[in-house]
This record gives C-alpha cells, sequence and structure tokens, in this order.
C-alpha cells in the first residue's frame, strides 16, 4: 500500500506567523523541526496501520523545508522546485490514497490563519467550474484525477472545516483555531502529535475496510478562474494561448482535465508573479 504525504507549512503546529514559514526569518529553523516531526507524526500511524510505502511532498515555496536527517527513515522525501505536480509530486507514481499536512485555508476565509492560494501577493481569489477553491480543493482534485483519496488532513481550524466541504468523511486533526490573521490557539506537539498519529492511523484502517472518502473527481471541461491582485497581473496572466481576460483583474483558461488546468493555473500565476 503507497501513501503521499502532501505537506505544506502554514498548517504545521505553533506556526502563526510568516516569518514562521519564511527562509531567513526567525523562527524559521525552529518550525522546520515541527513541520518534519508532525509529517513524522503521521508516517507513524500509517506504518502502525499497515502501510509499506511512503513517500513525502515537500509541498511549501521552495519545497526545501523539511529535515532529511531528521525525517522517519521509513518514509522517502520529494524535495526542491519547481516539479510537474509541486505539493503533490509523485500522485502519478501509483499511489493508493494521500493525507495533507499542515494545510491553511483558501484566501478570503474569514476567521482563518494566514489564508491565501498559492501566492498571498499575486492571487485575490480562484474558482474551478464557478465554486471557489483554494490549495486544499485544488490539489485534492490532482489527486483524484488519478484515483487517489485524500483521506487525512492537519492544520488551522478553518483548513479543517475546507477539507470536509470538498472531501466528505475526511479524517482532519486542528492542531490550532485562529483568533486573528497571525494570531491564533494552538495546541502543544505532545498534544498534536499523537492527534495526528491517532487519525492517520484510523484513515488507512478506513481505506483498508473500503469506508474512505471516494477520490475527488472534476468532471471535464475544467474551467479556472482567477482574480489577481493588480490588472497589470491579469495583462500578463493573458499571455498564456489560450486565457481570456474577463474584467480588469479576472483570466479564466478552459481545460479537458484538472492536470491541464492546474498546469494552467501554475502558469498564470508564474507570469503575473
Amino acid at each position: 500500500m503507497k501513501l503521499l504525504i502532501c505537506a505544506d507549512f502554514e498548517g504545521i503546529t505553533g506556526v502563526v506567523s510568516w516569518d514562521h514559514v519564511t527562509f531567513g526569518k526567525e523562527g524559521y529553523q525552529r518550525f522546520r523541526k515541527l513541520m518534519t516531526a508532525d509529517i513524522n507524526a503521521a508516517v507513524a500511524g500509517a506504518l502502525q496501520a499497515g502501510v509499506d510505502d511512503i513517500v513525502v511532498s515537500d509541498g511549501h515555496d521552495t519545497k526545501t523545508n523539511i529535515l532529511i536527517e531528521e525525517i522517519d527513515p521509513h518514509a522517502r522525501l520529494n524535495s526542491g522546485s519547481p516539479s510537474p505536480y509541486m505539493m503533490v509530486q509523485g500522485i502519478e507514481e501509483n499511489v493508493d490514497l494521500a493525507f495533507f499536512i499542515g494545510h491553511h485555508p483558501r484566501v478570503g476565509t474569514k476567521d482563518a490563519l494566514l489564508p491565501h492560494t498559492l501566492s498571498a501577493r499575486v492571487v485575490a481569489d480562484i474558482w474551478l467550474n464557478d465554486r471557489p477553491v483554494g490549495e486544499i480543493g485544488l490539489y485534492a482534485a490532482v489527486c483524484g484525477h488519478f484515483g487517489v483519496p485524500v483521506v487525512l488532513l492537519s492544520g488551522e481550524l478553518a483548513a479543517c472545516r475546507e477539507a470536509e466541504e470538498w472531501i466528505a468523511g475526511i479524517e482532519t486533526v486542528a492542531v490550532k483555531k485562529a483568533s486573528g490573521y497571525q494570531a491564533a490557539e494552538c495546541l502543544p506537539p505532545a498534544v498534536t502529535h499523537p492527534m495526528i498519529r491517532e487519525a492517520a492511523e484510523r484513515a488507512v484502517e478506513k481505506y483498508k475496510a473500503g469506508k474512505a472518502p471516494a477520490p475527488l473527481v472534476i468532471p471535464p471541461p475544467v474551467r479556472i478562474r482567477v482574480q489577481f491582485a493588480r490588472p497589470s497581473m491579469a495583462e500578463d496572466a493573458c499571455t498564456l494561448p489560450g486565457a481570456v481576460r474577463l474584467s480588469g483583474n479576472e483570466v479564466e483558461v478552459s481545460c479537458s482535465d484538472i492536470v491541464k488546468a492546474y498546469h494552467a493555473l501554475r502558469t498564470m500565476v508564474g507570469l503575473a508573479g
């Protein structure tokens, strides 16, 4: 049984500030250790439930945050950027199920910690077939394209609620609850790590019993609409062939499947940034 653990940073135990997740800023080195520890808790639970093949994908910023020297030796690490599938790198390689560890809410979420989608500087909002979507729904849909269900998510409470809206029956672990944009009531690692480990074990057992969530499948055609922070960004994004400018700040692209739409989205955001 092969598991892909897709790790982000903003939803990791104790993280409340951009400085905690930004290379060179105060706290970064401390919190990358906590990121690795959250992942190790998920690995431990998966191993206990019988998973025998685990790949971890570092999905934050330059994708070089997880400490290879501290990660559980039963796991392999996808690190570095760019890669074809970024957050879910390795999803195309016969994966059975996926965990999302350390994830955050979509841009514009009320009462949420560090809400954003792909780029806090560039992206004001994104819609997937007219439904507002963040990274959770987007990457779950890419997993679904390959027939892979996302069975566990850990992160801030608003991220857990977002995951439950997209994926019925998913196991969630809220490691903190926002009290402001860069403030939260946080549970300590001594509490969150057993929670993550136990939820990981439950999620795998449900999968083995045929009771896991279904893969998130988006029927074609797949339309991605992006509201950029500034009109100049939308103008640059429109240099992508097939992109249509809907308004001063909004650009849409239509594709035959979610993977093509995801790559188009990444290209537009890159052009805009």
